[in-house]
């Protein structure tokens, strides 16, 4: 078995035990303790740098010596959280693994607002896989400064994705005690703290961005090029990311799965992938294009949201 396929084969064995993690990590943070598993989460993660040394440069294993770090670091931030599930001390916590049996009904709900967001989420992934097809038409310049680019915008949207997640807990737990108007309330005001955390994020990084492709030892004319696009994607991202995402947050824990699907997955494809290709071969404008794609999602999908919870239609699902 070639490197490639090790490297395959030794990542799908990680993702049940992913699974397992992120199940028992949400049980501790629907009992208020995100603490926990942030610490593991961060302790895996050391594990998994060292394990990459380890595995690639002393036993020389190459991309499969990686693949087996992550494993074995997933495999141990898993046990360590199920063994945790069972210490009474905690809010929520599992006397025995063995006795759970399924429960068809409170799956079948789950599945209604799982099954939604993951086709959501699929789609999402696999039209960036169709961007970085046409990204990679571009030459080397383009593909070195896009893939800057797209990393730091990541970055930058990761404190605000945070509060995103403690959204969900916060007004699921607001629409299930029927306390809409409170629902209504944390939704803006944590939409606000993610835009402050955002814009903050996103000056942070602006400004010395001279220094970070420097650090990553870009050639002159690709780190040009990125210097170029992270400026005017930043300053796009500041003003319409958070209202873009935000408000979604609070419409899927209503229970508004179907409409925040929908909406994201055409104005992904619309914006982003067909916009994207058109201007890319219509107008030959580079990695350019691919910002404006996403620049034209973000815009629409935030008066989409805003309109949507303005509406107060997201408050009429009913999820248990």
């Amino acid at each position: 078995m070639d490197n490639s396929l090790s490297y395959l084969f030794i990542t799908a064995l990680s993702y049940p035990f992913i699974a397992l993690y992120n199940a028992g990590a949400a049980s501790f943070r629907t009992s208020q303790n995100s603490r926990l598993p942030m610490a593991i989460a961060f302790g895996s993660n050391i594990l998994n740098i060292i394990g990459n040394v380890f595995f690639i440069f002393t036993l020389s294993l190459g991309v499969a010596g990686a693949a087996l770090s992550t494993l074995l670091s997933r495999i141990i931030s898993a046990a360590i959280i199920l063994i945790l599930l069972k210490q009474p001390k905690q809010d929520l916590y599992i006397d025995s693994y063995l006795s759970i049996r399924p429960e068809i009904e409170t799956i079948t709900k789950i599945l209604k607002i799982g099954i939604p967001t993951g086709i959501e989420n699929g789609m999402f992934q696999f039209g960036k896989l169709v961007i970085q097809s046409t990204v990679s038409t571009m030459g080397t310049t383009a593909i070195a400064a896009q893939a800057m680019v797209a990393m730091l915008e990541s970055f930058a949207c990761q404190a605000s994705i945070g509060i995103g997640l403690g959204m969900m807990s916060v007004v699921g737990k607001c629409v299930g005690a029927k306390e809409y108007e409170q629902a209504k309330h944390y939704t803006i005001l944590l939409t606000k703290y993610a835009w402050i955390a955002c814009f903050i994020c996103c000056a942070t990084i602006l400004f010395p961005i001279k220094q970070i492709t420097s650090l990553a030892g870009m050639e002159t004319e690709s780190a040009k090029l990125a210097i170029w696009l992270t400026r005017i994607v930043f300053t796009y991202k500041m003003i319409f990311w958070a209202p873009s995402f935000l408000p979604g947050y609070g419409l899927r824990a209503a229970g508004d799965v179907k409409f925040s699907m929908i909406t994201s997955t055409l104005s992904m494809w619309i914006c982003r992938v067909v916009v994207t290709i058109f201007l890319v071969h219509t107008f030959h404008m580079g990695p350019l294009a691919v910002w404006i794609g996403m620049g034209a999602d973000w815009t629409i999908r935030s008066f989409i949201f805003l309109a949507r919870f303005k509406s107060n239609k997201w408050l009429e699902h009913k999820v248990i």
